[in-house]
C-alpha cells in the first residue's frame, strides 16, 4: 500500500496503522511518502483557489512518475517484495482525489483507497466519466457533514460523490464501495484511511486480484 502524507498526515500515522492491523486479518506493506505542497505535488491540472488565496498546480504526473519509476522498484529491491504483488494507493483528502486521478493514467495499482477525496476538484466529475479507470476496485467515503460548508464549491462534495460512485458501480468488472462517515472533513482522519485500506485489502484477497 502506498499513501502520500502531508505533516497532519504523518501525526495520525502510527494511529492509521494499528487500525489497519486491527482491521484485517492479511499481511501488509503500508509505504507513506511525504508531500511538502499537496496544492502543487498532488493537484492533477491547475485550478483557480477554492479557499484562501492558493491556486492549484498540476504536479500530479510528476507525482505519479516518482511513485512508478522510484518508490516502488526502490522499495520492492530493498525489501525484497515480490513483484507481482498487487499495489494499492490511498489517501486522504487531496490525496484521495490524486489517488482516484492515478487510476485513469495507469494500471498500476490494483486498488484505489479514496478517503474523504477531493471530488468537488474543479472539472472531476466531467473528466472522470470519460473513460474508465484502470483498477480492479475503488473505495470511496465521506463525513457525513462534509458538505455542510458556506463554501459554494466544497458544498457540492456529496453530490458529486455520490455521481462518482454511480458512475463507478455501473462498470463492469470493477468493485466499489462508498461509506458514510460519522463527522466533517477534519475528523477522525487515521481511521477513516484505515476502513479504506482495509476494504482495498479484503476485496483484492476476495476477488484474488494480484498486480
Amino acid at each position: 500500500m502506498i499513501q502520500p502524507v502531508d505533516e497532519p498526515d504523518k501525526a495520525a500515522l502510527d494511529k492509521e496503522v494499528q487500525a489497519l492491523v486491527d482491521a484485517v486479518d492479511v499481511p501488509f506493506s503500508l509505504l507513506a511518502f511525504s508531500v511538502a505542497v499537496p496544492y502543487e505535488e498532488l493537484s492533477p491540472w491547475d485550478a483557480p483557489p477554492v479557499f484562501g488565496n492558493t491556486a492549484f498546480g498540476h504536479g500530479a504526473a510528476e507525482t505519479l512518475a516518482f511513485i512508478e519509476k522510484e518508490l516502488v522498484p526502490k522499495a520492492t529491491e530493498a525489501y525484497g517484495l515480490p513483484q507481482s504483488l498487487p499495489l494499492i494507493l490511498g489517501g486522504y483528502s487531496l490525496a484521495g482525489l490524486f489517488a482516484l486521478w492515478t487510476a485513469w493514467q495507469t494500471d498500476a495499482f490494483s486498488a484505489i483507497a479514496a478517503a474523504s477525496p477531493s471530488v468537488w476538484f474543479p472539472n472531476w466529475p466531467d473528466y472522470a466519466r470519460q473513460d474508465r479507470p484502470e483498477t480492479k476496485a475503488v473505495y470511496l467515503s465521506l463525513g457525513d457533514r462534509e458538505w455542510r460548508t458556506r463554501n459554494p464549491v466544497m458544498a457540492t462534495v456529496k453530490d458529486c460523490i455520490c455521481s462518482h460512485y454511480e458512475y463507478l458501480n455501473s462498470l463492469e468488472g470493477l468493485e466499489a464501495a462508498l461509506e458514510w462517515n460519522k463527522g466533517n472533513h477534519f475528523q477522525h482522519t487515521d481511521k477513516r484511511c484505515a476502513k479504506a485500506f482495509a476494504w482495498c485489502l479484503t476485496t483484492l484477497s476476495q476477488i484474488g486480484a494480484g498486480k
